[in-house]
């Protein structure tokens, strides 16, 4: 082989070395860019692994802290009324005094007479009829009806004491509207339980002029209407009305401290009413209904035997 021949192969080695080892740098660079862009690719992964981590702890948090404090799970708390004030009623036909009966029907104290009723804790009544007979000379007449009602708290119709002022409206409204009353006159009366409203008036009749006196009064959840009224018959005179009031409003006065009485662990009827209220009710059944005692026909007043 010729010199010159030797020279060009030993140049085309030398190609070919330097080839390969630019071959094998661009390689190994190729593998190195490919390395560098995985690297992000993975970070990013990375990334968002640590991101779902965080928001399932705050989901967790969250979670937890919804059933320490109940959630929006939790119901709202059962409404309230306050409780009723008075439990309990009277022996209503004992509610007045044996001297003031004496003085409203002295014919007829013992005649008292109680309405009947299936809930004696809530409603009562009792009637005294007096006939004092003078032969020719005539007679006079006198009736007397007191009607208790009580009331409890119910959550649908409100507070006992509520529901009584409410009642105790209605009977003074149904006094005042009683047909063929003439010279009516009410007005409110003051040293009477919470409340009292007295309503009278004259009222004709085929018997002769009645003379009708009604008393309203309301003590805590319960609601007193006492009706008292006096005729005189076959000729005889006719009672003042004056009287007849002044009886009544002191009666309605001893019927309140009979109800605060037996509220109160006290005994006896008329006795002073106290400033000591008595223990709240624990119940809070339905509210009770009227008296379901009529008033004997002699009555004219319609409050007598309405019913709440």
């Amino acid at each position: 082989m010729s010199e010159g021949t030797m020279q060009r192969a030993a140049m085309r080695d030398d190609h070919r070395a330097q080839r390969d080892e630019r071959d094998q740098r661009a390689g190994g660079l190729r593998r190195i860019l490919v390395c560098a862009a995985a690297v992000p690719v993975m970070l990013v992964a990375a990334g968002c692994s640590s991101d779902s981590g965080d928001n399932g702890g705050d989901k967790a948090q969250q979670s937890a802290s919804s059933s320490a404090t109940g959630g929006d799970n939790t119901k709202s708390a059962s409404p309230t009324v306050q409780a009723a004030a008075y439990r309990k009623l009277p022996e209503v036909c004992g509610v007045l005094s044996g001297k003031t009966l004496g003085e409203l029907v002295p014919k007829g104290s013992k005649s008292g007479k109680e309405g009947t009723t299936d809930d004696t804790a809530s409603r009562a009544s009792c009637s005294w009829n007096s006939l004092d007979n003078n032969g020719v000379k005539g007679s006079q007449f006198r009736w007397l009806n007191v009607s208790l009602l009580r009331f409890d708290s119910d959550t649908s119709r409100g507070s006992a004491e509520k529901q009584a002022r409410a009642y105790y409206q209605k009977q003074v409204q149904d006094a005042r509207s009683v047909d063929g009353a003439k010279n009516a006159n009410s007005a409110p009366v003051s040293g009477t339980g919470d409340e009292a409203t007295s309503v009278r008036y004259d009222l004709k009749k085929k018997e002769g002029t009645f003379k009708q006196h009604t008393v309203v009064a309301r003590v805590e959840n319960v609601v007193i209407t006492l009706d008292y009224n006096g005729a005189g018959l076959a000729g005889d005179k006719t009672p003042s009305a004056d009287t007849l009031s002044k009886a009544a409003l002191k009666a309605a006065k001893e019927v309140v401290a009979s109800v605060t009485s037996a509220n109160s662990g006290g005994s006896g009827s008329g006795a002073d009413s106290g400033t000591t209220k008595p223990s709240p009710s624990k119940s809070a059944s339905k509210s009770a209904g009227g008296s379901s005692s009529k008033a004997p026909s002699a009555s004219p007043s319609k409050s007598a035997s309405k019913k709440s």
